[in-house]
């Protein structure tokens, strides 16, 4: 073996014995799911916050939820629950998207913030996907109760927003304190995730849910859901609810917020909802 040859030899070694392997369907990491006080402190401190032009300005302002800004006027709040991935780029993408677009605020509680808090690779037992649930329910209402120390806020327009494992603790919400309500990659059904959607929402608020069609997680295509009687959808939860609207897209995606089509039907379903 030629010398060059031995050299890529050794780092090839080096780099598959040192390198992190790749997560697994059914790994699962960290321990905490507690949601205790200090941990939703946590969640809320270090939220992502975005304040329109309107508000900071003339400029969009964005930073963590513990360092907002004094700012005088009036807007509305949406409060985004971000998925099993954290504060992602979508997340802060379709943030921003509300500021410019709509001239909304919105927070989204940081879940990860929490030390050592559990992550996992699906699919889990699904004792473990509730306690999940439970704490991003908790971190819901915890910023709801935080966000009335905006005085900026118009308690009138508040709106919560959630994707995927963020959409469950939307549904769930079972206050009557919100304007709308956002349920974008959940299909507010029996499936692998949950043990029943128990949803919280009422006979006529208004809600708006869109899913791919060929949603990987929730929809009848993921083997996951074999032994459950799943259409994908949040149709048939909310057939009795004249308020609320489905969005089945043509696609095999799981994260669709950020799409064309999926943030024209939001705006012109915000716009409708929130109009003075």
């Amino acid at each position: 073996m030629t010398l060059s040859r031995y050299v890529l030899a050794a780092a090839a070694l080096l780099l598959a014995t040192s390198a992190p392997a790749a997560d697994k369907p059914g790994d699962i990491k960290g321990t905490v799911l507690e949601p205790s006080p200090e941990n939703l402190a946590l969640t809320w401190a270090k939220a992502n916050l975005v304040l329109p032009a309107t508000l900071a300005g003339g400029r969009r302002w964005e930073g963590h939820a513990e360092d907002a800004p004094d700012v005088i006027g009036i807007a509305p709040l949406v409060v985004v629950m971000h998925g099993s991935s954290g504060v992602a780029p979508a997340i802060k993408e379709f943030q921003a998207w509300l500021a410019d677009e709509l001239g909304a605020a919105s927070v989204a509680p940081d879940s990860l913030a929490i030390p050592d808090r559990l992550t996992y690779t699906s699919p889990i037992d699904v004792a473990t996907y509730e306690r999940v649930h439970d704490l991003r329910l908790a971190e819901l209402q915890n910023a709801l109760k935080a966000s009335r120390d905006w005085s900026w806020v118009d308690r009138l327009r508040v709106v919560l927003a959630g994707t995927s494992e963020g959409a469950v603790a939307v549904g769930r919400y079972a206050g009557k304190d919100a304007a709308a309500r956002l349920i974008y990659s959940w299909s507010c059904e029996d499936n692998y995730f949950v043990t029943s959607p128990r949803l919280g929402i009422g006979p006529k608020e208004p809600v708006l849910n869109a899913i791919s069609a060929r949603d990987p997680y929730f929809s009848a295509v993921n083997p996951w859901n074999k032994d459950r009687s799943v259409t994908g959808s949040c149709t048939a939860a909310l057939k009795d609810d004249p308020k609320a609207e489905v969005m089945v897209v043509d696609a095999d995606v799981h994260t669709i917020l950020n799409r064309p089509d999926v943030r024209e039907r939001t705006a012109r379903f915000l716009r409708e909802v929130l109009s003075p």
